[in-house]
């Protein structure tokens, strides 16, 4: 009635083929993420290399003004250390 063997040729070529083509989407899904990946780092590099150049400028803008105003910065790190040694001398 049924050819069990002819049966069982045909599923296991299906099962092969199906395998085949599980495996090339999965291939296709890591070498998109792959991609993706790789192009969200070069923008978190470009983003913190931009983040450098600000604080680099910043800081020496920040340096800038203390020299010129050096009497009124130690005066400020002076004001700010004793409200600072105030507060942790309550607590």
């Amino acid at each position: 009635m049924f050819d069990t063997g002819n049966m069982s040729n045909e599923l296991n070529a299906m099962k092969v083929d199906v395998a085949r083509l599980l495996s090339m989407a999965g291939q296709q899904m890591f070498d998109t993420s792959r991609e993706r990946t790789a192009a969200l780092a070069d923008q978190i590099k470009a983003a913190l290399a931009e983040l450098g150049e600000t604080v680099s400028e910043e800081r020496e803008q920040l340096q800038g003004l203390m020299t010129e105003r050096s009497v009124a910065s130690l005066a400020s790190a002076f004001a700010l250390g004793v409200v600072v040694g105030f507060m942790l001398r309550r607590h």
